[in-house]
């Protein structure tokens, strides 16, 4: 028997930003937790009135390099709370279905900027996320991220992760080189090919594996490798894939250096045809990131409920 499919919430920041909510870089959707919390606990509920059975916490953004050193080093903890909070009510606001929360640890240094990567910094910006989201949460998703060795600070900050029903699950989620994809060898941003990235992701742990924040069409050839990789192992965990609606970002781009523009051919309609791919390619776990609003999510519910 096929397994079902499950089903995640969309972009935080464009939802938000649509909604009329404090929105801007560099604090992306840390501005409006900090201003208006009351918006982000209504966009989680949109995306779970439209279908989704995860929601994923607007943590993704706290970090200094979206909210300041001084202000993470002063309300990171206390933000990521928050954040937590906000997700915990809205998922145990449903009393029809069980929603769960994934507690989101975002890449640190600047998203799509592999390159920046600080191991030696890491475990001082993940540990504050980790405690302030660990009450609330079901499952950790380590999302965007860009090379190996942010997957792996992710791993080693959830080594001690306590929790009365034992450690929770870890999902990773590698964002894909998207500019000028390679069709025979999918990698991610840092260039690392996926059938390693998936080896790191199954060595450390995780209990699924991902692709976000890139664009749809290079998922369904990065699931491809991801499941050939996984049947190599004998590794029996999901795949998923959450694409974003950018327009295509060139590899010399600072990382969130403005708020870019959008797609307007990914209609939901159109983002379901994408998903159908990948769920033909073996996913799982399917959903959206950034300018994927909760009409797609509710096509999505549509088109795979049962499934």
């Amino acid at each position: 028997m096929t397994a079902r499919i499950i089903l995640l919430d969309g972009g935080m920041g464009r939802e938000l930003k649509r909604r009329g909510a404090p929105f801007r870089q560099p604090e992306w959707s840390a501005l409006a937790l900090m201003e208006a919390p009351e918006t982000v606990e209504r966009a989680h509920a949109a995306f779970i009135a439209a279908g989704a059975e995860v929601i994923i916490t607007n943590s993704y953004a706290l970090v200094p390099f979206h909210i300041g050193a001084a202000r993470f080093a002063t309300d990171g903890q206390v933000l990521a709370d928050l954040a937590g909070r906000l997700a915990r009510a809205a998922a145990d606001a449903v009393t029809d279905r069980k929603v769960r929360v994934a507690g989101s640890l975002p890449p640190l240094f600047g998203s799509y900027r592999p390159d920046l990567f600080d191991a030696a910094g890491a475990p001082d910006l993940l540990a504050p996320l980790v405690a302030g989201l660990a009450p609330h949460v079901d499952l950790w998703l380590g999302e965007t991220l860009g090379s190996i060795a942010e997957a792996e600070a992710v791993a080693d900050a959830l080594a001690d992760d306590a929790h009365p029903h034992g450690p929770r699950p870890l999902w990773i989620s590698y964002t894909l080189a998207d500019e000028k994809p390679d069709p025979e060898v999918p990698r991610l941003r840092s260039h690392e090919p996926i059938a390693e990235a998936v080896r790191a992701a199954v060595r450390r742990g995780a209990t699924a594996v991902l692709f976000n924040c890139s664009q749809p069409e290079v998922m369904a050839p990065a699931l491809e490798a991801a499941r050939g990789t996984l049947a190599e192992l004998g590794a029996n965990i999901p795949l998923g894939a959450y694409a974003n609606a950018f327009l295509s970002k060139d590899e010399s781009a600072q990382a969130n250096e403005e708020v870019g523009d959008l797609r307007e051919d990914l209609d939901p309609e159109a983002y379901l045809d994408f998903t159908h791919d990948w769920v033909a390619g073996g996913a799982r776990i399917v959903g959206g990131c950034c300018g994927i609003g909760p009409e797609h999510i509710a096509a999505l519910r549509a088109a795979f409920d049962g499934a």
